[in-house]
């Protein structure tokens, strides 16, 4: 096996690994509360973190990389636990979830509208059949149902505003950042500061959930942290020795990948709906892909 091959399996481990995410942050909110749950999961991940990508001291982090590239990683990854932290069921989880996973789609018209790179007609229906297919998710049995979208989205509009926000939040940090980071990793700090929020958050905040200290609720935390940790070390190795294009376009299948996983983790069923809508999803960030990769390869 080459170092490439080796690389890019490490990669397809963090795709698997994030694909567990939205299950375990739920799994974990059920045992310690949504807040209290969040930061216990980017306390554990910041341990394991400093275990494996290990501490870059301060000066070696370009000063706009550790200003903005903070500040967008931070309220990301805030918006993704909190958001499916607060979902008031398993279900709602799993769209809160894929409201997250329009970042992909969200990336590439960042990138089209803050960088050089052009795209060609496809982004267009790409965004249209992404869009639309978290419209069907949220449209339950109906599928293409405004009414209904409205309605499951007043049940808990924090949830899912956090979400949306957060995929935007994503998008900014993957296209600015990129930019200015000069090969400099601070995921390691970034969830570290992560952390420290969450647990200000948790103390300045009133009543909060009792947390249940068992070994399924351990386990959960545990496996929630080597997913959030793990993933993003072993992402780091597959796009820095991988095959980048074979990761980015195996990436943008995550969603259904983790609705799967999470409707085995929480032990709720999906209906056909939600999976049209999954795979919706999944087509238009792939399109969005392609608009920009196939222009690039003319170019070539």
């Amino acid at each position: 096996m080459t170092k490439q091959t080796r690389a890019t399996a490490i990669g397809f481990c963090a795709i698997l690994l994030w694909s567990a995410i939205v299950g375990l942050i739920k799994e974990v909110s059920h045992s310690f509360g949504a807040t209290g749950g969040a930061a216990m999961i980017y306390t554990v991940a910041s341990v394991f973190l400093l275990i494996s990508v290990k501490w870059k001291p301060l000066r070696t982090f370009p000063k706009n990389y550790l200003v903005f590239g903070a500040l967008f990683m931070v309220s990301y990854e805030l918006c993704l636990a909190l958001s499916i932290g607060y979902s008031t069921n398993s279900k709602q989880a799993i769209e809160v979830g894929m409201v997250n996973y329009l970042w992909p789609s969200f990336t590439m018209i960042a990138t089209v509208l803050f960088t050089s790179r052009k795209a060609n007609w496809l982004i267009i229906p790409g965004i249209v059949i992404a869009m639309l297919g978290i419209i069907w998710v949220l449209g339950g049995k109906d599928g293409l149902n405004i009414t209904e979208v409205l309605t499951n989205i007043k049940t808990n509009p924090l949830s899912y505003g956090l979400a949306f926000l957060g995929a935007v939040l994503w998008s900014a940090y993957c296209v600015v950042t990129i930019r200015i980071a000069k090969g400099v990793n601070g995921i390691t700090l970034f969830f570290m500061l992560v952390a420290v929020v969450l647990w200000i958050k948790y103390l300045l905040v009133g009543a909060q959930p009792d947390m249940r200290f068992n070994l399924s609720s351990v386990t959960a935390l545990v496996l929630a942290a080597c997913a959030m940790g793990f993933g993003y070390a072993a992402w780091n190795v597959g796009i820095l020795h991988g095959n980048v294009t074979v990761l980015a376009g195996a990436s943008y299948f995550i969603p259904v990948m983790s609705s799967a996983l999470s409707s085995v983790l929480l032990v709720t069923p999906l209906g056909w709906s939600f999976w049209q809508g999954a795979l919706m999803v999944c087509v238009g960030s792939v399109l969005c892909w392609i608009s920009t990769r196939e222009r690039s390869v003319k170019a070539l």
